[in-house]
C-alpha cells in the first residue's frame, strides 16, 4: 500500500462555530475508507478540502505527485444537455486520447453504470440516475482516489444494492460519507468517525462497520473508567489543597500545578463523554380506534403508466408498513392518496373520523433557507406548545442538538442533517394516529437514526415509511408491500424476504450463465497472491512483536500514571490487533485458495 493522501492538524470554522480543529488522516491505495459523525461535525467541508474546492483554515493537505481525485457531492445537477454531450465535455481536459477513443469510452462507462440511452437530457434525469451521471463523470477520468457525500442519497433501494456491487468492482479506492449503517458494513474496510467525544476528534479503525463499532464500544467504555479514576484523584487533591496552607515550598507549588492541570483534564474527558442525541418524540393522540385507515381496490396511473391496481391494506394501531419498490413505482404517490392529497383513478380510502395524520415530506418544501433558526422551530413567536406544555425556543432548539447561540443563522447555512432534524421538530408538534414519512432518514447522522427508530417502535399508532435505510426496515417494520409491478401487490413479513426475492427475480441472466458455463478449475493465486502470500507470515510475526512491546509499555510509570498518554498507547494497542486479526483472516482466505478449498 502507497501513501495517496495526508491531512495533518486541518481546522475549519464557520464564524464562532468549530466543526473540527487538529485533525490528521491518512488514506493508502486500496483503502476503502467510510466516514461517519454527527450532524455539522464538517464531513462534507472536509471532503470539499481534501478536493481542493475549499480551504482550511489551518493545517496541511500532501497527496502522492500528480494525484488524481474524483468528488461526487451529496446533489448533483446538470444543464439540458444529453449524456454524451456532457461526458464528451468532461473529456476535453483529457488532450492526449484521441476522439474517436473518447466517444468509446463515454459508451462504455455510460453502459457500465445502467444507462440505455446516450442522447436523453441530463437535466430530465431523477435524482437517482442523476448521482448516477455524477459517478460516471468522475471515474472515467480514471481517479487514483475518489471521495463519495453521501452516495446512497436519491437512490433506491435496488440502486444501493447496485452501487454496492459496482464500488466493489470498480473503485479501489475511496474515501465515502454515509449513515447508511449496512452499506458501510458491506462496502469498506476501514471507518473514521469524526466526533468530538474522541481526544482528537477523530476514531479510525481498519475492518468492517460491525468491526469498528466493537472497537468504539471499548474505547467509550475505557474513557469512563478513565474519567472515574480521575475523579477519585481530583477529589483527593481538592481536599489537600483546602487543607493545605499556603504553597511557599517548590514541591507544593509543583503540586498545585499538577492538581490544576488535573482538574483541567478532567473537565476535558468530562465533556467528550457527556454523549448528546436528538430527543425525539412524536405526540400520539390516545385514539383507541382499530381500524385507522383501510384502502379498497386502489389503482393509480401516472399519465400511461398504471402505478398500482387493485391495492388492499388495513393500518391499525401498532401497524408499520414499509413501501418498497424503485423510483417511479407510485411509492410517494401512495403516501398522498393516504394523506388525502390527491385521489385514486379507482378504490376507496376510508379512514377514521377525525383521523390526525401527520406528513414527512423528503422535499422538505417548507423550509426557506432564508429564515432563520429560531423562526424555523418556533414560528408563533419564542414559545412552542409540546403536549400542553409551553417550552422556550432555547429549550426546544437544545432537544434538536442546537446550541442557542446560533438560533439567528439563516437555516441554509446548516447541514442536511440539521435541516432534517428541524422537520422531525415541526412533526412532533402535531398528535397523530398515522405517520407517513416519505426518506426521512436522509442526511440524518447515525446516533440521530437510532433514536428516532426507538420512538417510531414505541408509537402507538400507525406508521408508513418510505426508506432505503435497511437497519431501519429490519427494525421497525412489521409488513413491507412492494410495488413496481401493477399486476402484483406482494406483501413481506421483513426486509430479508424482500431480499431473497429481489435477488431471485434480478439475476436470471447471471443465473443462466452459471448453468451454461460451469466452473471445474480450482482456484490458483495469482503472482500478486502468491508475493501476499509468502510475505503475510512475517507480517503476522511483526505485528505480534510489536503487540507485546507495547503491552509492556503499558506497565512503564510514566505511561500508567499519565491518563492522556494511556489513552494514546491503549488506542494503538486495540488497532495493532485488529490489524493482527485482519493479517490472519486473510492468510486463511489464500490458504483456502492455495489448496483449492475457496
Amino acid at each position: 500500500m502507497s501513501l495517496l493522501l495526508s491531512c495533518q492538524h486541518l481546522g475549519k470554522s464557520y464564524g464562532t462555530r468549530v466543526l473540527f480543529e487538529e485533525l490528521s488522516l491518512s488514506i493508502f491505495s486500496s483503502d476503502r475508507v467510510g466516514m461517519i459523525g454527527p450532524n455539522g461535525s464538517g464531513k462534507s467541508t472536509l471532503l470539499k478540502i481534501l478536493s481542493g474546492k475549499e480551504r482550511s483554515e489551518s493545517g496541511i493537505v500532501s497527496t502522492k505527485k500528480e494525484l488524481k481525485i474524483g468528488y461526487l457531492p451529496q446533489s448533483c445537477d446538470f444543464p439540458d444537455s444529453s449524456l454524451q454531450k456532457i461526458l464528451m465535455q468532461v473529456l476535453e481536459q483529457d488532450k492526449e486520447t484521441p476522439d474517436y477513443e473518447k466517444e468509446r469510452l463515454v459508451e462504455t462507462w455510460l453502459s457500465k453504470l445502467g444507462f440505455k440511452d446516450s442522447q436523453v437530457s441530463a437535466a430530465h434525469l431523477s435524482g437517482g440516475w442523476k448521482k448516477r451521471l455524477g459517478l460516471t463523470c468522475e471515474l472515467i477520468l480514471n481517479p487514483d482516489l475518489l471521495l463519495l457525500d453521501e452516495p446512497t442519497n436519491h437512490l433506491d433501494l435496488e440502486g444501493i444494492l447496485w452501487l454496492e456491487k459496482f464500488l466493489s468492482r470498480e473503485a479501489p479506492t475511496y474515501l465515502l460519507v454515509s449513515h447508511d449503517r449496512i452499506f458501510l458494513q458491506n462496502t469498506t474496510n476501514r471507518i473514521i468517525e469524526i466526533n468530538p467525544v474522541y481526544p482528537k476528534g477523530l476514531f479510525a479503525i481498519d475492518g468492517s462497520y460491525a468491526n469498528f463499532l466493537e472497537k468504539k464500544g471499548l474505547f467509550l467504555e475505557g474513557q469512563i473508567e478513565q474519567e472515574r479514576s480521575l475523579a477519585s484523584k481530583a477529589r483527593r487533591e481538592l481536599e489537600w489543597l483546602r487543607q493545605s496552607p499556603k504553597a511557599r515550598t517548590s514541591k507544593s507549588k509543583s503540586r498545585v500545578e499538577d492538581a490544576h492541570e488535573l482538574m483541567s483534564h478532567l473537565s476535558q474527558v468530562q465533556k467528550r463523554n457527556t454523549i448528546k442525541t436528538a430527543e425525539i418524540e412524536f405526540a400520539a393522540s390516545e385514539r383507541e380506534t382499530r381500524k385507522l385507515l383501510v384502502a379498497k381496490s386502489l389503482s393509480k396511473a401516472l399519465g400511461e403508466r398504471q402505478l398500482f391496481r387493485q391495492l388492499d391494506f388495513t393500518l391499525s394501531p401498532g401497524t408499520r408498513m414499509g413501501l418498497m419498490g424503485p423510483n417511479g413505482s407510485g411509492k410517494t404517490t401512495l403516501l398522498r392518496l393516504m394523506a388525502g392529497e390527491i385521489m385514486p383513478d379507482q378504490g376507496t380510502i376510508k379512514r377514521a373520523d377525525p383521523l390526525q395524520i401527520v406528513y414527512f415530506d423528503q422535499h422538505r418544501q417548507q423550509l426557506s433557507p432564508d429564515i432563520s433558526l429560531r423562526q424555523a422551530l418556533s414560528p408563533r413567536g419564542d414559545f412552542v406548545t409540546f403536549r400542553g406544555q409551553q417550552i422556550h425556543v432555547n429549550g426546544w432548539c437544545k432537544r434538536f442538538l442546537f446550541s442557542p447561540d446560533i438560533l439567528d443563522m439563516p437555516i441554509g447555512k446548516l447541514s442536511g442533517g440539521e435541516r432534517a432534524r428541524i422537520s422531525i421538530a415541526h412533526l412532533m408538534l402535531q398528535p397523530a394516529d398515522l405517520l407517513l414519512l416519505d426518506e426521512p432518514t436522509n442526511d440524518l447522522d447515525i446516533p440521530t437514526l437510532e433514536t428516532l427508530e426507538e420512538n417510531l417502535v414505541d408509537f402507538p399508532g400507525a406508521v408508513v415509511l418510505i426508506t432505503h435505510d435497511r437497519c431501519m426496515l429490519e427494525r421497525i417494520c412489521t409488513c413491507l408491500l412492494a410495488l413496481g409491478d401493477p399486476e402484483s401487490n406482494e406483501v413481506f413479513v421483513d426486509y430479508h424476504q424482500w431480499e431473497a426475492s429481489y435477488k431471485t427475480t434480478s439475476t436470471p441472466e447471471k443465473s443462466k450463465e452459471k448453468t451454461e458455463k460451469p466452473s471445474t478449475t480450482k482456484p490458483k493465486l495469482s503472482y500478486l497472491e502468491k508475493k501476499e502470500w509468502d510475505e503475510i507470515i512475517l507480517k503476522i510475526s511483526a505485528v505480534e512483536e510489536e503487540i507485546q512491546q507495547l503491552n509492556r509499555s503499558l506497565e512503564d510509570p510514566t505511561i500508567a500514571t499519565n491518563p492522556q498518554r494511556l489513552t494514546e498507547v491503549c488506542a494503538i494497542v486495540a488497532l495493532a490487533e485488529n490489524k493482527l486479526e485482519q493479517l490472519f483472516i486473510r492468510w486463511e482466505e489464500l490458504d483456502k485458495k492455495q489448496r483449492g478449498d475457496g
